[in-house]
């Protein structure tokens, strides 16, 4: 699928933050379907059991995509919201130091709130964990005082990447 452009990446962000050791540091990108589309890996510092990524990090990750794919419907960085609730399925074990692929779609949208689904998958495209989340659109400074959203969003790092390939399970 192609990629239409990249998204920023913040800071300290557990899932995109540069500036965090401990973080994942996925790179996210708008697709030309509307959704938004990661490719990382976890790495042993987010294990649960040996071999396997602890599932509070697997659902970390698809709240990030949630959120990431209103910006990629709307084209825009610019709406934030706060998680109300968030229904993960896990499936099969997450493993770390492998790549996987993430995607994330817009369900339901109106002014106050919205409704997404987001996955990830293997590089065959067998989703291993999924979930429904919904979130209340609010202003940054609603949510964290007076924080100022392109301070803590500023690293636009690209890649080159103009797709991503994965097999249909």
């Amino acid at each position: 699928m192609k990629i239409i452009n990249k998204q920023r990446n913040s800071r300290m962000c557990i899932m995109c933050g540069m500036d965090n050791e401990y973080g994942v540091r996925a790179p996210f990108y708008n697709m030309e379907d509307g959704s938004v589309m990661t490719l990382f890996q976890y790495r042993p510092q987010h294990q649960s059991y040996p071999g396997r990524v602890h599932g509070g990090l697997v659902t970390a990750m698809l709240d990030e995509m949630g959120l990431r794919a209103l910006w990629a419907k709307e084209g825009s960085e610019e709406t934030f919201g706060v998680t109300l609730s968030l229904d993960t399925k896990y499936r099969k074990p997450v493993p770390y130091g492998e790549d996987l692929i993430g995607k994330g779609t817009i369900l339901k949208s109106n002014s106050h709130f919205f409704v997404t689904d987001a996955c990830i998958m293997d590089v065959y495209g067998t989703i291993l964990a999924g979930g429904t989340i919904k979130y209340i659109k609010m202003d940054t400074g609603q949510i964290a005082g007076n924080l100022d959203a392109h301070e803590e969003m500023p690293y636009l790092i690209e890649d080159g990447r103009k797709e991503i390939c994965f097999q249909e399970a």
